[in-house]
């Protein structure tokens, strides 16, 4: 069997994680990790290629994004130009339909496939809602995060100018409604107050309650833990009072790369063009021969 030959673009919280889930993938193989200082290796890439182009990487047929949502299309529109297909895990929900037109553009003009915002949410909780509205058409679904860190979240905190550490946490307060805490450590000579108008400010945090504290050590509050809660209350056909439930406890960073690596074997399936996930064949996500997937699993 021929492997599939994969990069991993980025090498953070997300990228430890993709990486070993190639390496635990039979189908996959690792042409390389691309980061910005190549000259900094870690013990735990000894025997990889690390670079900082795609360029100089052999053969790579699908670029696993690792990089914060806010840049996630500039990477994924760099490698569709090469003709490599690509997946990120773009979190932006009121921006997705718009991304997604882009990338669909520039994968059609390449001949290759983007699949964008594979995560959890979006992504695979995407997959769950769309399924609650097969079984009860009409009604509400509630999706309630936490509690725990959303890496989203936590990567735009640190993004704003002035902060020196940070910790996003999603409470959920109940019928799809959080309270976004943030921690934070604040660079010298910088005013708190200053810094936290200006997170309440960003779009990732203006519509939700916010609250943002000092702390003189993030990382001693660091914690991956996050989860979820869907709860779908709805009619099927003229039957009211259908009710359904979905939770969830994960560790964030790695059940996000593990349906990042599903969702790379899944590009290489679809025509070329952009995808969500909800959009692709559940089957194609998953490693095996079709017919013993549909005896195992139907």
């Amino acid at each position: 069997m021929k492997k599939i030959r994969a990069a991993i673009v980025g090498y953070g919280n997300i990228g430890h994680y993709v990486l070993d889930a190639l390496e635990t993938a039979p189908d996959f193989e690792i042409a390389g990790i691309v980061r910005r200082d190549a000259s900094n290796v870690p013990a735990r890439l000894a025997g990889y290629k690390v670079t900082t182009s795609l360029e100089t990487l052999e053969e790579v047929q699908v670029a696993i994004l690792c990089t914060p949502s806010r840049s996630a299309q500039e990477y994924a529109e760099k490698a569709l130009a090469l003709g490599i297909n690509t997946v990120d895990s773009f979190d932006i929900h009121t921006d997705i339909v718009e991304t997604r037109r882009a990338l669909d553009a520039s994968a059609r003009k390449h001949a290759a496939v983007a699949v964008l915002s594979a995560g959890w949410d979006p992504g695979t909780d995407s997959m769950v809602r769309a399924l609650l509205e097969v079984c009860a058409p009409k009604g509400l679904t509630y999706t309630n995060f936490g509690p725990g860190m959303s890496m989203g979240h936590t990567v735009a905190v640190k993004a704003i100018d002035g902060v020196q550490a940070a910790l996003s946490m999603t409470i959920p307060t109940g019928t799809g409604i959080h309270r976004r805490m943030v921690y934070i450590e604040v660079k010298e000579g910088y005013d708190f107050a200053d810094v936290a108008a200006k997170i309440k400010a960003d779009p990732y945090f203006v519509h939700d309650e916010t609250h943002v504290m000092q702390v003189e050590s993030v990382d001693s509050l660091l914690d991956m833990g996050h989860g979820v809660n869907l709860t779908r209350k709805g009619v099927s056909g003229k039957t009211p009072n259908q009710r359904f439930e979905f939770n969830m406890s994960i560790n964030n960073p790695a059940l996000t790369a593990q349906i990042m690596v599903a969702s790379a074997r899944a590009s290489l399936l679809q025509k070329p063009g952009a995808y969500t996930m909800i959009e692709i064949p559940l089957i194609d996500y998953l490693y095996g021969e079709r017919e013993a997937l549909i005896k195992r699993l139907v």
